[in-house]
């Protein structure tokens, strides 16, 4: 199995501050995890501010929003895809960006 890295894109919106909101969304992504079983490497989690640094150290603009992240094993990009198919942020308009690891050991 390979590992694959689901990067969420897309401006993030205030979380909901009704209990039964959020725990609505609690559960999409619960049962997005519970889809996954073994594929899933790491849950992940929401992003919060970003800035950038430049090649020469200096403070610059955040690359484009990323929201957050999940890591799950996959056969190949396919199977990564079918996967990502199923993610929650993709009902409120964002994307997810698969990228394949690379083992460097």
């Amino acid at each position: 199995m390979q590992k694959y890295v689901l990067t969420f894109h897309g401006e993030m919106g205030p979380m909901p501050d009704d209990p039964a909101e959020m725990e609505a969304v609690m559960q999409e992504w619960g049962a997005w995890y519970g889809a996954m079983g073994d594929a899933l490497v790491d849950g992940g989690a929401p992003f919060g501010n970003a800035s950038g640094v430049g090649p020469d150290g200096s403070s610059t603009a955040a690359p484009a929003s990323m929201t957050g992240y999940t890591i799950i094993n996959a056969a190949d990009m396919a199977a990564a895809s079918k996967i990502a198919q199923g993610c929650p942020v993709l009902k409120h308009g964002h994307t997810v960006q698969i990228s394949e690891t690379i083992d460097m050991g």
